[in-house]
This record gives C-alpha cells, sequence and structure tokens, in this order.
C-alpha cells in the first residue's frame, strides 16, 4: 500500500511532466510549421550551368565548392555531378572584414617603409592611388563597338522569386594589350534598392565569354516588377590593379512580361555613364606630420550628405584608409561603423612612422564604405591625399602639411566616383 501523500507527489511529477513534454512537442512543430511556409525578404540562390553552387539566405551562411586545375590550369571536376568554381577568379568571397569592434586597440601603425619597394605593384591592393591604367587604343570609346549581352528574365510564381539567367556576351573589346583579349565578369544588381548585388565569376581570356549562369532572387512580388530595373555592369578583371569597365546594360522590368515563360534578350553594350552631377558626399580630414618624430597622423574627423545605400534610405558608413608608398600599399586600418545615418562623426585618430625622405611618395586614400551584413560592403566614394592626389583641394591640402610641420590641417573634400 502506498500513502496518500507519496500518490499525490508522483500523480504531481507525472503530470508535470506529461505537460511539459506536450508544450515542447508542440512548440516545434508551430516553428517547423512557420519556417516551412515562410518566404524570407531577401534569398538568392546561384544556379551554374543547372548545378547550385552560391545560394545565400538571411543568416549569410554562404556554401563555395572550390575548383581543382591540373598542372596545365584546366578546372577539373570533382564529387558527383558537382561543377567546382575557384571562388578566388568567380569573387564570390568578400575581401572586406567586418571593421574593428568596441573594445579595438588603439590604431598605432609601424610601417615597414623600404626604398626598394619601387613601383612594385600588391596583388591585394582594392585601389590605387594614380594607378590607373592609361587609355589605350583598345579601351572603350565612343568610336568602338563594346558587344552585346544576352540574358534570360523568368519568374516563379509558386516561391515569388525572378530568376535572371546570364547567358553570354559578344565581340567585347580588347582591355589587355599583352594578351589582346579580356578576362570578363559581370556584376548585376536590381535597381533601385540595390539590394541584391550579385557577379559571375571570370572567364579568362576571351571575347566571347559564356557564362550560363542563373540567380534566382526569392521575395519579389510579382506586382513590383514593374518598378524594378536589372544594372548589368561588364568588367575586365585585372589582378594588379582596378578592374577595367567595358560598358553597362540598363534593363527596365516594365517592358519584359515573364508570366507567361523565360522571355530571352539581347542588348547592346553601352559606355558607362557616370554621372559627374551626382554629389557622393564630403569627408572632413586632419593631417599633422611631426618632423622630429618623423610620425604622420590622420584623423579621420566626420562626413556629410551621403548618398543614400540602404532600403531604409539611410547608410552605415565607416572609412577605411589605406597608405601607400608609390604604388605599393604599405598600411590599411578601419574606422567604427556608424548605423542608420548619412552624416556619421567619427573622431578617429591613426598614427603612422613615416621618414622624412619618404614623405614626397606617400599618399593616403579614405574610402567611405557603407557595411551591409547581408552582401558586399559597397564603396560610397573615395579620397586621395599625398603623391597622387586628383584635385586642386587634395594637392593644396597635402602642401599645407607638409609646410606647416606639427601642425594639424583640416579640411572638407568632396568624394569622387570610386
Amino acid at each position: 500500500d502506498v500513502s496518500p501523500v507519496v500518490a499525490g507527489l508522483i500523480g504531481a511529477t507525472v503530470l508535470v511532466v506529461s505537460v511539459s513534454v506536450t508544450v515542447f512537442v508542440w512548440t516545434c512543430c508551430h516553428q517547423q510549421a512557420e519556417k516551412k511556409h515562410k518566404t524570407p525578404p531577401y534569398k538568392f540562390i546561384h544556379m551554374l550551368k543547372g548545378i547550385s553552387i552560391y545560394p545565400e539566405t538571411l543568416s549569410n551562411k554562404k556554401k563555395i565548392n572550390r575548383i581543382r586545375r591540373d598542372k596545365n590550369g584546366t578546372p577539373k571536376e570533382t564529387g558527383r555531378g558537382n561543377l567546382l568554381v575557384d571562388a578566388a577568379e568567380s569573387g564570390l568571397i568578400s575581401s572586406d572584414k567586418a571593421p574593428d569592434g568596441p573594445n579595438a586597440a588603439p590604431h598605432i601603425d609601424q610601417l615597414p617603409i623600404k626604398v626598394d619597394y619601387g613601383d612594385e605593384l600588391s596583388p591585394d591592393q582594392s585601389l590605387t592611388p594614380g594607378g590607373s591604367k592609361t587609355s589605350s587604343p583598345s579601351s572603350p570609346g565612343d568610336d568602338v563597338m563594346l558587344g552585346e549581352l544576352t540574358f534570360s528574365v523568368d519568374y516563379n510564381f509558386p516561391k515569388k522569386a525572378l530568376v535572371v539567367t546570364i547567358q553570354e556576351a559578344h565581340g567585347l573589346p580588347v582591355m589587355d594589350e599583352h594578351t589582346q583579349s579580356s578576362d570578363p565578369y559581370i556584376k548585376m544588381t536590381i535597381l533601385p534598392d540595390k539590394r541584391h548585388r550579385v557577379k559571375t565569376r571570370v572567364l579568362r581570356k576571351t571575347l566571347d565569354p559564356v557564362f550560363d549562369e542563373t540567380f534566382t532572387f526569392y521575395g519579389i512580388p510579382y506586382s513590383q516588377l514593374q518598378d524594378l530595373v536589372l544594372h548589368f555592369l561588364v568588367l575586365s578583371f585585372d589582378r594588379f590593379s582596378r578592374d577595367d569597365v567595358i560598358g553597362e546594360v540598363m534593363v527596365p522590368l516594365a517592358g519584359v512580361d515573364p508570366s507567361t515563360g523565360k522571355v530571352q534578350l539581347t542588348r547592346e553594350i553601352l559606355k558607362r555613364n557616370i554621372q559627374k552631377c551626382i554629389s557622393r558626399g564630403e569627408l572632413q580630414v586632419s593631417l599633422s606630420y611631426q618632423p622630429v618624430a618623423q610620425r604622420m597622423t590622420v584623423v579621420v574627423l566626420k562626413a556629410r550628405h551621403l548618398p543614400k545605400m540602404d532600403i531604409t534610405g539611410l547608410s552605415d558608413p565607416y572609412v577605411k584608409v589605406n597608405v601607400y608608398y608609390g604604388r605599393k600599399r604599405i598600411a590599411k586600418k578601419k574606422t567604427h561603423v556608424k548605423k542608420c545615418t548619412l552624416n556619421p562623426v567619427f573622431n578617429e585618430s591613426f598614427i603612422y612612422d613615416i621618414p622624412v625622405d619618404l614623405l614626397p611618395d606617400i599618399s593616403i586614400e579614405f574610402l567611405v564604405i557603407d557595411f551591409d551584413r547581408t552582401t558586399k560592403n559597397e564603396v560610397v566614394g573615395r579620397l586621395i591625399l599625398g603623391a597622387h592626389s586628383i584635385t586642386a583641394g587634395g594637392v593644396e591640402h597635402w602642401r599645407e602639411v607638409c609646410e606647416n610641420p606639427r601642425k594639424p590641417v583640416a579640411k572638407w573634400h568632396s568624394l569622387s566616383e570610386y
């Protein structure tokens, strides 16, 4: 026989365990059902020749399969039906990392400056000040045909997905005089929000590239297609300098109806329309050089009137500071990210040891970048001070710094097209 007290405790325990298990099972089932029927607001799948190689979701997880090459550089396939792609050539890995956290150490660099650097180029440099190549006879111009781009547009109604396939390009101009060819790839952006920014892999030494890459964008209602514009930017990859822009293609979806099936289009590649009248904003920086200590102090003060980069109408800017000796980058630092603002205040300083005799060959590049968690960070504009300054204000600022040692010189500068 069991006493009433023990029986009551056993019954209460069984009841509590049963209720807990029931609640847990119901919660799991409810979460699975919500996840199954929920459409994420931003997601796309990258298909290369019918095989998914680049899925990206809200958690920013990227699946990238690498390619194996034999001694002749010929790509090989590994695995069961998976086409492996060189992540470095395809450009699917973002090179910009998030800025330093709030507990970052003081920004002080000891620069490994040597006289024998010369004009050596650094493969990892992003934008080389003064290193832009002079236009060759084969560079795109008004009298040069830039070729044609063939692509298709489709819409998946059950999944509310826009499907864009970049098929091929023909008749591209020669951008590399040494090989008499080009290394083309394509960046695609959905305007006007610029939320979806993707790019194809690089195809080496060809003027008639066949990409055959499909990008599927989920969470785009069919009713909004008429307001969107597809922007294709055709570029030629350059390992040691800034990539060459071949041209662009703008396709308003207002004139395209993919409701009945896939629509294949061929558009002529036009010379890129760089709108100089659109302001990229302004950046205020302060420079001071101590000749005795041979130390340059760079202070990123603030920016104003930056362009809107996010769907919210704001931006998450930070500044990346690159120091060059000649054409070689010798130091780089970043400020903290300023959330949701077009007029950020940074007030962050960086100290570099620079010998006096090397000062005439030093350039400092300021890149204002919009931080994005889900896609690659986008450069808003840039400023160059020093030996390779391209503006009169930049030349004057650097001259004042050199002629007034130990005196901080602060000035506003307009950001140029990147």
